[in-house]
């Protein structure tokens, strides 16, 4: 790669990093991450306090469960929803994205400075907020159990696992969202069928499950969230086996790399009227 095009990329990405960062625009994000935090850490401090008896395999699948079900298909989504959507959505409706466009730099070079400040920022909060579930979560079954749990048990790979999912789920998100800032005029509609989208995978077609994110996602988890046996949406839910990890990470990646490629294209011919916006 051009040397030019690697210093305006870091050029970019920090500017990028310190309007993220401290916006007040998304200061919303920081408390949708802290949301499971503040509510894992409760159930240990009310444990603790009533004496109830802790039940470490419980506490494992509540995770599973939360993580899968609220923090990947709602926290995560709605964050990068509300950072990559703004890093060019957001800067015409500031009608400050001219100055960028004045500017010396490629856009394309612009759109890969924007991307990785976005995903850089998703994954720090979002990582941060995963671990200090997984603190606060297992505070009151005691650090005894939880080292034995790391060391003699699948402590280390749960812990990656969920990480990584964390991590592949900015990127994912984050490419989508920000492809439609720079494709769409209004976004929104776009992030709604997405949502859609996202929420019935368990009830599509196997084939058509594969066309989403949370399907990959859901294949990196290292418990898989199941309706209970029975039940309505056990009934209507069509079970899918999970991708290994050897082929979910690089295949998401790659369509993430794709949908890049194609907001790149698109870049290069946006026009800005903010007089119409």
């Amino acid at each position: 790669m051009n040397p030019l095009w690697i210093t305006q990329v870091l050029a970019v990405l920090r500017l990028e990093m310190r309007k993220t960062f401290f916006s007040r625009r998304g200061f919303w994000i920081y408390l949708l991450a802290l949301l499971p935090v503040v509510l894992f850490t409760g159930k240990s401090i009310v444990g603790m306090k009533f004496g109830r008896a802790a039940d470490f395999g419980q506490d494992t699948n509540v995770f599973a469960t939360v993580f899968q079900l609220f923090y990947l298909r709602l926290a995560i989504f709605f964050g990068c929803l509300g950072i990559f959507m703004n890093l060019f959505r957001g800067e015409v409706l500031d009608k400050s994205l001219h100055y960028y466009f004045l500017a010396p730099i490629r856009r394309e070079v612009l759109l890969a400075g924007k991307f990785l400040a976005g995903a850089l920022a998703t994954c720090l909060i979002f990582t941060t907020s995963t671990i200090l579930q997984m603190a606060g979560m297992y505070w009151q079954d005691g650090w005894q159990v939880f080292s034995d749990y790391l060391m003699n048990g699948n402590g280390f790979s749960h812990v990656a696992g969920y990480l990584g999912a964390t991590v592949l789920a900015c990127i994912g998100y984050g490419s989508i969202f920000l492809a439609a800032g720079v494709l769409f005029r209004n976004p929104l509609i776009s992030a709604a069928v997405i949502l859609v989208w996202e929420s019935i995978n368990s009830f599509l077609p196997s084939l058509l499950q594969k066309f989403s994110v949370i399907f990959y996602l859901k294949s990196l988890c290292p418990i898989q969230v199941v309706p209970e046996a029975g039940s309505f949406f056990a009934i209507l839910s069509i079970n899918t086996d999970p991708l290994p990890a050897w082929i979910a990470v690089p295949g998401l990646l790659l369509v993430s790399a794709a949908v890049l490629v194609a907001a790149s294209f698109q870049v290069r011919r946006m026009e800005i009227n903010y007089a119409t916006e």
